[in-house]
């Protein structure tokens, strides 16, 4: 984490208190949360880190700010405080009433929660365990970003202690959903499928941009039920997120992986080409 933070309109240093054991959110996990790459200065997609947060709040009951334009301004205080030009910025709303134990004198409804770190290397690819269960696809809640994250910690802790990098988290009906943090695609020639929403798993924005806005000749982008056997059976498999862009799948746990396809190559260019003109046309 880099030494300045941002608390609502305020840039402070990342050990000052400005937190209370009242301000429910904070013990209950009732907030939302994204993660957005800064690319030159430019909150990249930051209008569908946007969209996404108002969705997910709005079913979760957490209070957001007024406009996506005071946010951006203040977001945009955090990144020249720090001079996270190319960063990785993470970026909560945290609701602070309601429930038995909410503190007295609170004034907001919300606290905004920003802070900034650098650019982490991943490497060329990942290897996947595999769990069963790990996400419930009927839940009303399925699908939303929300800072309750311990069980995805724990998944990722726990898969690294096995010795992968990530997992695949199956739904309760075995169809492939997701990884803890990153969205997982497969490609079989020109066509490259990821799980639909129906399977529980994240709306991410790379995700989202693959689908929405890149073209690559001759490849196709769409959603698809995947199971574990699809994975195996494909050219090649990889994952998606704002911190990796797109990550190249090296093995998966109990399936034997192929690693034929130049689609995730193809695409990682398209990817490249979009953020970069997206980042020049951002003042």
């Amino acid at each position: 984490m880099h030494s300045q933070v941002l608390h609502n309109e305020t840039v402070l240093p990342a050990d000052a208190e400005f937190l209370a054991a009242g301000q429910v959110g904070f013990l209950n996990g009732w907030g939302v949360f994204s993660t957005i790459r800064v690319r030159e200065g430019a909150l990249f997609a930051f209008d569908r880190h946007w969209k996404r947060m108002v969705r997910d709040a709005k079913l979760l009951r957490v209070p957001m700010p007024s406009s996506a334009e005071w946010l951006h301004t203040q977001l945009r205080k955090l990144v020249e405080a720090n001079q996270a030009t190319n960063a990785t910025l993470r970026l909560a709303i945290v609701r602070n009433k309601g429930g038995l134990f909410e503190g007295p004198g609170l004034e907001r409804p919300f606290e905004l929660i920003g802070f900034t770190t650098g650019l982490k290397t991943w490497g060329d690819s990942v290897r996947l365990g595999m769990m069963e269960q790990g996400r419930h696809a009927q839940s009303p809640f399925a699908g939303t970003k929300v800072t309750s994250w311990c069980q995805n910690l724990t998944m990722y802790e726990q898969a690294q202690e096995q010795g992968f990098d990530e997992v695949v988290l199956l739904n309760e009906r075995g169809e492939v959903s997701e990884c803890t943090s990153a969205n997982i695609f497969a490609s079989f020639g020109p066509k490259v499928v990821t799980p639909p929403l129906s399977s529980g798993c994240l709306p991410g924005i790379t995700r989202e941009i693959l689908l929405e806005c890149l073209t690559a000749d001759g490849l196709t982008v769409s959603e698809q039920v995947l199971s574990p056997p699809d994975l195996e059976a494909a050219d090649e498999v990889f994952i998606t997120s704002t911190t990796r862009e797109l990550l190249g799948v090296n093995s998966i746990e109990g399936l034997k992986i192929n690693r034929d396809g130049q689609a995730r190559l193809r695409l990682q260019a398209a990817f490249t080409a979009f953020a970069e003109s997206y980042a020049m046309a951002t003042p």
